[in-house]
């Protein structure tokens, strides 16, 4: 029985999985993290690497430690019904409503959109994400070549691309860091953190985790320890990868306010810096860049919900699921990237959180035994702060006030969680019902056996 694998094995595999997490999102973040943040990048960065690779190594790792055959097993620990409630919301979320529509939108409106005229924008998009759909159900057909497809050729591209840009860049900036933006003037590093979960690769590191996972097998490693020391080795790959793009991305960035200005987002930074570089070459070389980003996002994300969905309704075949999907998600890419970004901010206020807990609960499970009153407890004390951190957002994406009931319980928030006004009110309340509810635990324990 293999225990390790070659260096070209944990290689493949991390380039693999880093070109799953890469979407075209992972390219405008972390430029426009750069340039508001300006001469305070080093503080924001860091923190958004806490958050962009720390928080997916976490998941990926989880998934390994725990042992769990998938993401649905591993929250079933709360219950059942629970398991399949948070796996489905999750997988439609990084799926076909939002993240998968998200991965064409973006590619058209940063890779091929600067190409079109103003009245040719519908019908660009409409063609464009057919082509682009078509390729990744083609693509997603075919899983077991995961590996061969997606890390020995299209990542590579991808990476070669990147390091042109990126290096053009640091060699000769165009500008200076300018003046940080009133986010980023106090507290950069807790910005630049909040910022790392716009990637959404946490949640998809829950679901990416099963395919290494796979992939580690299929090579011939079983054994649950040599699973988690190879998981970890091919993770370090691809965050490594992925810390070192997201660093030259927000230089940029933070370099190129002088000559691009100051953006709404970063599309247009990536659009001018290329073209302030290559000239005329640069709207295609990024027009490649985005499409090879995108293209493997969309296929791991398809791939991973079809296979989930097959285990969950078996009756339909996997590939009954990926033509399915792949249709639902080209009719959702086509209401416009800023439409699905505005209805996702709710839903990933809701799962982020649950999805956090349950990553550190799994490796904290073997301290209480997997007692269910734990994962009970952690859970349901998250679900209910973060539930109406998802209803907040949901009022704001539609311009409305709060519900009247709403108003006092977000008012008690206000007044007695910590760090609520950051987003992150639900931590400390999660840890504190883990530790009571573990020490619960413990002490029945003890008293049954005194008792015995």
């Amino acid at each position: 029985m293999k225990e390790k694998l070659s260096i070209s094995s944990y290689t493949a595999i991390g380039v693999m999985l880093f070109a799953l997490f890469f979407g075209a999102g992972n390219l405008i973040f972390p430029a426009q993290l750069g340039q508001y943040a300006g001469e305070n990048l080093w503080p924001a960065i860091t923190g958004f690497l806490i958050t962009g690779v720390g928080l997916p190594l976490l998941g990926i790792m989880a998934m390994s430690f725990s042992g769990s055959r998938d993401l649905q097993q591993l929250a079933g620990r709360v219950t059942p019904a629970y398991g399949i409630f948070f796996t489905v919301l999750l997988y439609l979320t990084i799926g076909p409503f939002f993240a998968a529509p998200r991965t064409g939108t973006v590619a058209f409106e940063v890779g091929i959109a600067p190409l079109l005229g103003e009245g040719a924008m519908q019908i660009g998009l409409l063609v464009f994400t057919f082509l682009f759909f078509a390729a990744t159900l083609l693509f997603s057909l075919y899983p077991a070549k995961i590996v061969q497809t997606v890390g020995k050729f299209l990542a590579p591209g991808l990476v070669v691309l990147l390091g042109i840009l990126l290096i053009t860049a640091m060699v000769n900036p165009m500008g200076e860091a300018g003046t940080p933006q009133a986010a980023y003037q106090n507290g950069a590093f807790v910005q630049g953190f909040l910022e790392g979960y716009n990637t959404m690769d946490a949640l998809a590191s829950l679901v990416f985790g099963i395919i290494v996972i796979k992939a580690i097998r299929n090579m011939g490693v079983t054994s649950t320890n040599g699973i988690l020391k190879s998981t970890a080795k091919a993770g370090l790959v691809a965050i490594g990868l992925l810390g070192a793009i997201y660093v030259g991305i927000a230089y940029l960035g933070a370099t190129s306010v002088e000559v691009v200005g100051l953006a709404s987002n970063g599309g247009p930074v990536l659009s001018s810096a290329v073209s302030h570089y290559f000239g005329s070459v640069g709207s295609l070389l990024l027009a490649v860049l985005i499409l090879l980003a995108c293209l493997t996002t969309a296929i791991g994300l398809t791939i991973s919900c079809a296979e989930y969905f097959h285990t969950l309704l078996p009756r339909f075949s996997y590939r009954t699921l990926v033509v399915f999907f792949t249709s639902i998600t080209f009719i959702i890419a086509n209401f416009g990237l800023s439409n699905i970004i505005s209805f996702s901010i709710p839903v990933l206020m809701f799962l982020y959180p649950l999805a956090i807990v349950l990553m550190l609960l799994a490796f904290v499970s073997p301290l209480f035994q997997h007692k269910q009153a734990v994962y009970i407890a952690a859970i349901g004390v998250t679900f209910i702060i973060a539930l109406f951190d998802g209803l907040k957002a949901l009022c704001d994406s539609l311009g409305i006030e709060y519900f009247s009931w709403m108003t006092a319980v977000i008012s008690f928030f206000e007044r007695t969680l910590p760090l609520y006004d950051k987003g992150l009110g639900w931590l400390l309340p999660a840890l504190l019902a883990t530790v009571i509810a573990a020490a619960i635990v413990k002490i029945q324990k003890v008293s049954t056996a005194e008792a015995n």
